[in-house]
């Protein structure tokens, strides 16, 4: 099993966090991991992106020429890597801050508003937190046990609210699980 995901979204929404915590579930269930991050010019509000490799194989490039998934947070981000997903692949789109569709109908789309649930958690930081609940619900590629000990490791010595935020962003994010 191999799943190649690009998670992409303007800088400050925690896309790097998204690719780090993917490749850290993929590290706990056992499995092999690439992380690639880049960043837009001006890091905070300009452009990121990431692409994450998982496999049970060893992996020999790190590079995503065409994802299984894509993750987008806002409407730049959709235009960009759009057609970089494989026929029948995944497009999880935030619905909040994307409003055009895809010109695609080969792929599953799951339209989710992160930014308006994360917004109603009470922490608009925990937006790419729903985004990877959203993922995990729809592929097998990690178990709900390695999620959640990957979570309790990335926030180990903050404060608790913290946790707790992003576990209901998370669990909200399992809620959205219907490909369209």
């Amino acid at each position: 099993m191999t799943g190649k995901i690009i998670c992409s979204g303007f800088g400050g929404q925690g896309i790097m966090v998204m690719g780090k915590f993917l490749s850290y579930v993929a590290l706990e269930g056992d499995k092999f991991t690439t992380y690639l991050p880049t960043y837009g010019a001006e890091v905070r509000g300009g452009t990121a992106h990431c692409m994450v490799t998982i496999s049970d194989n060893e992996i020999y490039s790190p590079y995503i020429a065409e994802a299984d998934a894509v993750i987008v947070m806002n409407e730049p981000s959709m235009r960009k890597f759009e057609n970089r997903i494989k026929k029948e692949g995944l497009l999880i789109i935030n619905k909040s801050l994307v409003n055009a569709k895809t010109k695609r109908d080969d792929l599953k789309i799951v339209e989710v508003p992160f930014t308006d649930i994360a917004a109603k958690l009470g922490n608009i930081k925990c937006a790419n937190t729903v985004a990877l609940g959203t993922y995990f619900s729809i592929s097998s590629i990690a178990s709900k046990k390695d999620i959640y000990s990957v979570l309790n490791k990335m926030l180990a010595g903050l404060r608790p609210e913290i946790f707790e935020v992003n576990q209901k962003a998370i669990e909200e994010g399992f809620s959205y699980d219907k490909p369209r």
